[in-house]
């Protein structure tokens, strides 16, 4: 199997999603940008959001749930202080796991108590995709495949974006620099030429929640060459109708034209 294939075999647009959302965990407003998001790995082929929805602080998800046919699950709260729309979302997370032939799960909390939930997917051989705030524990965040801070998504037109790190500031991030190369470096060829793609997969194992969004670009590619660190080399197939774009350290370039001058 080729760099290519498998990468897009984790980013699939014809999978087959369930969009679980802890609605009093989340809210309703980031709900159009959240599902703009998951279209990208996939298509939402359930859509269900849990919470007492006799509760004053549900009231403003009536519209989302029709506008976007979510299935609303009604889960009373019998007990003060015990979280029953958790359980009934773990408990509704298994039955599909059992009885829909589905390719991966979208849970939408910052709340820890999925983490369990999620490992358990995982084990089943399922993708599992988190969404959740920034105060999102990070044993949840850890036991997904990938994670994205809703805060992210919540970036309209209206609201200022995120200014672009230069390169400067992105070299003098150690751990974002040590991370791109170690990425890199695992999936390159003999020569120290990466496909885009897998680098981008192997940053995730590491950091379910890397997010390029995170320093002001839109894209890996755009964030890897901003760095100036790197070089890139764009490919283009006659079996693909775009361009495959690698990556390479310049380090490693500079060794290789060191080794042919002493030869």
């Amino acid at each position: 199997m080729s760099l290519e294939t498998v990468a897009m075999a984790y980013k699939n647009p014809q999978a087959k999603l369930a969009v679980l959302i802890d609605a009093d965990n989340t809210p309703s407003s980031s709900i159009s940008m959240l599902l703009t998001e998951v279209a990208k790995y996939g298509v939402a082929s359930v859509k269900r959001a849990y919470g007492d929805w006799t509760t004053p602080n549900l009231k403003g998800w009536k519209e989302v749930l029709h506008e976007y046919a979510i299935l609303p699950i009604q889960q009373f709260r019998y007990t003060t202080g015990k979280n029953a729309t958790d359980s009934a979302m773990i408990i509704d997370a298994m039955d599909l796991l059992y009885t829909d032939k589905l390719d991966g799960f979208c849970l939408v909390s910052s709340d820890s108590d999925f983490t369990r939930l999620a490992t358990r997917l995982r084990e089943a051989g399922l993708i599992v995709y988190g969404f959740g705030e920034k105060k999102t524990p990070k044993p949840f965040i850890g036991a997904c495949d990938k994670f994205i801070f809703t805060e992210l998504l919540q970036q309209t037109e209206e609201s200022l974006p995120l200014q672009p790190k230069s390169s400067n500031e992105l070299k003098c991030d150690t751990a974002l620099i040590n991370l791109l190369r170690k990425s890199i470096e695992t999936s390159a060829d003999d020569i120290g030429w990466a496909y885009l793609g897998c680098v981008g997969k192997n940053i995730t194992k590491q950091m379910p929640e890397f997010d390029a969004r995170q320093y002001g670009y839109t894209k890996l590619g755009e964030l890897i060459t901003a760095t100036q660190l790197f070089d890139i080399d764009e490919r283009v197939s006659d079996c693909s109708p775009g361009a495959s774009i690698y990556v390479r350290d310049k380090r490693r370039r500079l060794d290789m034209e060191i080794e042919e001058i002493d030869e």
